[in-house]
């Protein structure tokens, strides 16, 4: 099927959607930062677990409309892997400045809603994180998610701001900054959710994996694949070993 046919079910008893920002996990393509730590095939299961237990995380939420959105290309693999999970949209343009410019004009453009969208690789956020995020933005323009080094990952609105995400900036430390600067010039008020981390860098995977052994059943798939990694990177531990 062509991927600008596909469209999206809009639920008639909600006006909270959630967009999970994804793409295809292919080599190579995904959490590149990863790779001087692991290798790419591992690095690509990883991903898988990570979007398998965001999409279950997003489901679990009641009374919300799950979606992904993601380049074009990947539409189709996404598709398939999120079966009836998610619907799955095109996003236009490229690049994730582009992404979510395209979440807020597909899902809240003509018929204003609570949309929020957010990582992919964020399985072990608290739901209630995702909760208070939509009240937030009940009484807010926006509701924004900071992560500790400057950028953000959970940015929500209930109106499209086409010159809101500039492509100056994305994911580098002043992101947050210059995403908080475009709102005041539009005169948007802004809210916050509780800040968090990505999983982007070999110390982020260390972190995560000792919250999951702790608390297992929030990503039980990332967790299973971290105590593997972690038991293989104890084994290894003399020598040079790559996973």
């Amino acid at each position: 099927m062509n991927s600008s046919s596909k469209t999206v079910v809009r639920s008639s008893d909600s006006d909270r959607v959630l967009v999970i920002m994804a793409k295809a996990p292919r080599l190579g393509a995904v959490k590149t930062r990863l790779i001087p730590r692991l290798s790419p095939t591992a690095v690509t299961d990883f991903y898988c677990c990570l979007l398998d237990d965001t999409l279950t995380l997003a489901r679990s939420l009641r009374n919300v409309e799950v979606a992904i959105m993601c380049p074009d290309s990947d539409v189709n693999e996404l598709t398939r892997l999120a079966g009836r999970e998610a619907s799955v949209v095109a996003q236009k343009g490229e690049g994730l400045a582009a992404g979510l410019t395209s979440v807020f004009a597909h899902f809240a453009e003509d018929h204003p809603r609570r949309t929020i969208a957010f990582n992919s690789d964020s399985p072990h956020l608290p739901r209630s994180v995702l909760e208070n995020a939509f009240e937030t933005l009940a009484a807010h323009d926006m509701v924004v998610g900071p992560t500790h080094d400057g950028g953000y990952y959970l940015v929500g609105a209930k109106a499209s701001h086409p010159t809101l995400f500039a492509r100056d900036g994305m994911g580098t430390s002043s992101a947050l900054e210059r995403l908080l600067a475009r709102a005041r010039a539009l005169a948007l008020s802004v809210g916050f959710a509780d800040p968090f981390y990505d999983i982007d860098v070999a110390d982020d995977l260390t972190r995560v994996a000792a919250e999951l052994r702790l608390a297992p059943t929030r990503a039980p798939r990332t967790a299973r694949w971290l105590k593997e990694w972690e038991l293989v990177a104890a084994q290894s531990r003399t020598g040079a070993g790559e996973w």
